[in-house]
């Protein structure tokens, strides 16, 4: 009996192998689309993705997968076979309470979308990509109805991508941060301007930011040989295979701070991704548990610790080095006070730590209106200007520097910018375990020895790809629930001293 047990088992991992497979192939079909694909090839894009994603509905929603687990489920197994049985059963759960007409569409309008963005965001042609954006919401609403939901149609969406979670408890875990960060925002915003640190203006030479880019990475632990390094116009990690990991930056002669920042930040993800355990690779149990989650890992690296002054006493001399005609002799403290300037921006990706979630805040509750119907989509350009300039008191100038800044909603990513706000709580967190795990972290930071971050982060986080729940990982990590207050602590400790201000 066991012997048959063992046979259906590995008969199941065979059946994993293939979803997972088909995956890659969409992932890789993602990728492409972004950075190589020429201009015309959208529509036939298209037609793959959803071609793929209609096999793979069906392989999830096929008789053989759900005999394999009523009948693995029914007899004894062991912890990592019990949480892979229960993380499939919710993949196929999922999908058929979706129709496959459904997955398709949302697979090929998601496409088409998407090469909508990339031409009308440049153009601020907001009557061109308009459309494609109520098509997507209006698909999306669809789906939450297929899959049901408890509280608010929004949590269908939001439990695609961080399990569990529900939007009256982000509207409270939001709501909370942002009472915190508006009076730090505000002093911090007029200690810059009175201080006004800056990077010196002028040409940053590509070919160095991308060698030094590169250097980050390596350094860092990411993989060259089972990872790249693009471009594109919306920066991103795409985990075709744990040992093929694409991450993207975009570069600009004028900000080298943007892409050296990005390139920390989808380091991070990059790790997640090469980090699952290889016996579990093409299960579950080799996949990220949630994008909070996710999220947390990237900005670890990029805040935490790529914006340390531990990092910096290490690769400052090298940054200097790199673009002797402009940082040649700007002061440690000044390039530190620069490259954590606060103050209110447009742009979510290149904002600093503690307006940051401001705009997750903003984001959440008009997508939130957009998806539930209270808010039009030919309101939506009118409703953020008027927010952005509520919450953060900007004014916004275009639409590409607007709503349509971010690629998430043309590719149907809705219930996503949460996660990010969740990502800074988690990282947060995570670090200051780390600090007591390991001695003497800040002197290893300062040396460029991250192999114990590595290892720690391997170990306690990476290897159990879905074996837990985002909470449970948390909580097995730091020996409690997410908690905000660790990250508002974080900000008000650094910010104190960097900027010298004794009440904060």
């Amino acid at each position: 009996m066991y012997v048959s047990s063992m046979n259906k088992y590995a008969k199941l991992l065979e059946y994993c192998q293939e979803i997972y497979a088909l995956r890659s192939a969409a992932a890789l079909c993602g990728w492409d689309q972004e950075t190589m694909m020429p201009t015309n090839g959208a529509e036939g894009r298209a037609r793959t993705q959803e071609a793929l994603s209609r096999v793979l509905h069906q392989r999830l929603c096929a008789p053989q997968l759900g005999d394999f687990l009523d009948e693995l489920e029914a007899r004894e197994t062991d912890a990592e076979q019990k949480a892979l049985l229960r993380e499939l059963r919710r993949d196929r759960d999922k999908a058929l309470k979706i129709p496959e007409r459904l997955a398709g569409d949302l697979a090929r309008t998601s496409a088409m979308a998407q090469r909508a963005w990339v031409e009308s965001r440049p153009k601020n042609d907001t009557a061109a990509f308009n459309p494609w954006l109520e098509k997507i919401m209006s698909l999306r609403r669809e789906e939450a109805e297929s899959l049901g939901y408890v509280e608010s149609p929004y949590d269908a969406l939001l439990d695609t991508y961080e399990p569990g979670a529900r939007a009256s408890r982000l509207e409270k875990v939001l709501g909370d941060l942002e009472a915190e960060l508006t009076p730090m925002v505000r002093a911090l915003s007029e200690k810059c301007e009175e201080l006004d640190p800056r990077l010196p203006t002028g040409a940053y030479a590509l070919e160095a930011q991308k060698n030094f880019n590169r250097l980050l990475l390596s350094d860092m632990g990411f993989s060259l040989d089972s990872g790249r390094l693009d471009e594109s116009a919306h920066p991103f990690t795409e985990g075709i295979f744990p040992t093929d990991v694409r991450l993207t930056t975009r570069y600009s002669e004028s900000d080298v701070a943007s892409a050296l920042f990005t390139t920390l930040h989808e380091g991070g993800h990059g790790l997640y991704e090469q980090g699952f355990a290889p016996e579990h690779y093409g299960t579950p149990l080799a996949e990220a548990v949630s994008l909070g989650i996710h999220e947390s890992q990237s900005r670890l690296w990029e805040n935490q610790i790529g914006r340390s002054r531990s990092f910096w006493e290490h690769y400052f001399p090298g940054f200097q080095k790199a673009f002797p005609e402009r940082v040649k002799g700007l002061p440690l403290k000044d390039f530190l006070r620069a490259i954590n300037r606060v103050k209110p921006s447009l742009i979510r990706v290149e904002s600093d730590e503690v307006t940051y979630n401001l705009h997750i805040a903003l984001r959440f509750r008009l997508e939130k209106a957009l998806f539930e119907g209270s808010l039009r989509t030919s309101d939506l350009e009118g409703a953020w200007n008027e927010a952005m300039w509520k919450t953060l008191g900007v004014r916004v100038d275009k639409a590409a520097n607007g709503y349509m800044q971010d690629v998430h909603w043309s590719v149907g990513l809705v219930g996503y910018f949460p996660t990010y706000s969740l990502g800074n709580i988690y990282a947060a967190q995570f670090y200051r375990q780390m600090e007591k795990d390991i001695p003497d972290l800040d002197g290893k930071i300062r040396a460029a020895d991250f192999t114990p971050i590595l290892t720690w982060l391997r170990e306690k986080i990476h290897r159990h790809g879905r074996r837990f729940s985002g909470e449970e990982l948390l909580i097995q990590v730091t020996g409690e629930p997410a908690d905000s207050r660790y990250l508002v602590e974080y900000l008000r400790t650094k910010y104190a001293r960097l900027y010298d201000l004794t009440d904060l």
